[in-house]
């Protein structure tokens, strides 16, 4: 009797647990779709209705246009609505899509803030907001995404400092986040992005020096720093980094710039 007890009671631990778990990965999947639906829905311009008669209940959300999903989970891994000419801003709901590995929403007309909740994709490894019109600083808490690669804001209208939280992203290889209204000076704590490779930040309101963290980044083969308001002596020991290909500087009020006369050009 007491065999057929701990039989049934297993049997009835194992089948619970397995509907605990299927309704798990309908709820996750479910949250999924939400969070893309109220995207949809903060859009006040959807050319060609493309989002209107796709992203539909009446199909799968793994096969909307411009999202993919893993391969062994119905869960979004990539959303990528670049260049559909799309106006709107970013829902808090977006931060729900935990599995979202890519993020690209480049050459549209988003606006607005970005919203705090984006922080919690600790999976993003390309992060990718350029040529919209995004305003306000950029967040402070922007390091959480330290599985980020590359990460791109250029051309919007992003202002405040740049956050010292940015040491974080530790695997980060590409920051470009020309043409803003970032002010401030460029913080020491760059220097921590050990696996950089290519730093841009022209054409903001930068000001102050230099740092000469910027040494430490052994990796880096670009720095383009133009267009801004840095001064005071350029860091000699930038121009001893073995990797480093192109400098720009130029539009600045940097002195002692000898060592990268060469390589400094009009370029962003």
């Amino acid at each position: 009797m007491e065999k057929l007890f701990l039989c049934l009671f297993g049997f009835m631990l194992t089948q619970h647990c397995f509907m605990a778990s299927l309704a798990t990965r309908i709820t996750n999947s479910s949250t999924d779709e939400s969070a893309l639906l109220a995207l949809k829905a903060s859009l006040n311009l959807n050319p060609d209705h493309v989002l209107s008669i796709n992203w539909s209940s009446s199909f799968s959300f793994c096969n909307w246009i411009g999202v993919t999903c893993g391969i062994h989970r119905r869960r979004v891994r990539v959303l990528n609505l670049s260049d559909m000419g799309l106006s709107g801003t970013i829902p808090p709901q977006l931060g729900n899509l935990s599995f979202l590995v890519e993020l690209d929403l480049h050459n549209n007309s988003f606006h607005d803030q970005l919203p705090w909740d984006l922080l919690r994709l600790r999976r993003l490894k390309r992060l990718n907001l350029s040529y919209n019109g995004f305003s306000g600083e950029i967040p402070n808490g922007i390091g959480r995404l330290s599985m980020l690669q590359h990460l791109s804001f250029r051309y919007n209208n992003f202002s405040g400092s740049i956050p010292p939280s940015i040491s974080n992203l530790s695997v980060l290889q590409t920051l470009d986040w020309r043409f803003n209204l970032i002010t401030g000076s460029i913080p020491p704590e760059i220097g921590q992005l050990r696996r950089l490779k290519i730093l841009r930040i022209a054409y903001n309101k930068l000001s102050g020096a230099i740092p000469p963290t910027i040494s430490n980044i052994s990796s880096l083969e670009l720095l383009s720093l133009p267009g801004n308001s840095l001064s005071g002596n350029f860091p000699k020991e930038i121009g001893n980094l073995l990797q480093l290909r192109m400098i720009y500087l130029h539009h600045n009020q940097l002195s002692g710039m000898s060592l990268t006369a060469s390589k400094s050009q009009f370029v962003a």
